[in-house]
């Protein structure tokens, strides 16, 4: 129910794990659900799919309940985000939720889903994320690959050209280690959003606890 002909994340994982690779982390911060993704790997412990995104909104899937079943219980994490969320809450629930869960999980990979369309300039969704927004998440991952044998950012959504140009430029200037760092100020509605995500997942994911 995506816009994609094929997965290319899912058939880079499936691929990892057919090498030999035994954990690979998918995170896909696309303004849709990625419930193809999610769908492939449900039940399979192997692939640890976290997904940030808009919700409710098309396709209507990835509520927080839905954490994967048999083998894969809890490898599944999604983060419905509210309609407005931009830089302070992006930031917020990938430094405080995405980081410990990804270092927990201890992957030999990690595939980035990296939609744009979360942008404060795309027409779809009414997200408000920023280049700078962007440069965060991709921080908070290559964090969590900081041990892993690398990351891979498939380039995915967005519908407002200049921003899909500038946050693809912010990405890589992260990725070659010529961004800027600076930390995004938090917010009220950031810090609650990451804190009831801990504690929804902190049964199954005990270092958010």
């Amino acid at each position: 129910m995506g816009f994609c002909l094929f997965n290319n994340v899912a058939v880079g994982a499936a691929h990892a794990l057919a090498r030999g690779i035994e954990r690979v982390l998918v995170i896909d911060w696309d303004v849709h659900h990625g419930n193809g993704t999610q769908e492939i790997f449900y039940s399979d412990r192997r692939v640890l799919y976290v997904s940030s995104h808009a919700y409710p909104f098309y396709p209507g899937t990835g509520a927080a309940s839905e954490m994967g079943e048999g083998d894969g219980r809890g490898f599944t994490v999604n983060l419905p985000l509210p309609s407005g969320c931009g830089d302070p809450e992006y930031a917020a629930v990938y430094r405080d939720v995405v980081e410990p869960i990804g270092r927990a999980f201890a992957p030999e990979i990690v595939l980035v889903s990296v939609g744009f369309d979360p942008h404060a300039l795309d027409p779809l969704a009414g997200m408000n994320v920023t280049e700078a927004g962007f440069g965060a998440l991709t921080r908070s991952c290559l964090s969590v690959a900081n041990s892993a044998r690398g990351a891979v950012f498939v380039l995915e959504g967005g519908y407002a050209l200049p921003a899909i140009a500038a946050s693809t430029a912010e990405v890589v200037r992260q990725i070659v280690g010529e961004g800027e760092a600076d930390e995004i100020e938090s917010t009220t509605a950031g810090e609650r959003l990451a804190a009831d995500y801990r504690r929804f997942l902190s049964p199954l994911w005990p270092d958010l606890g």
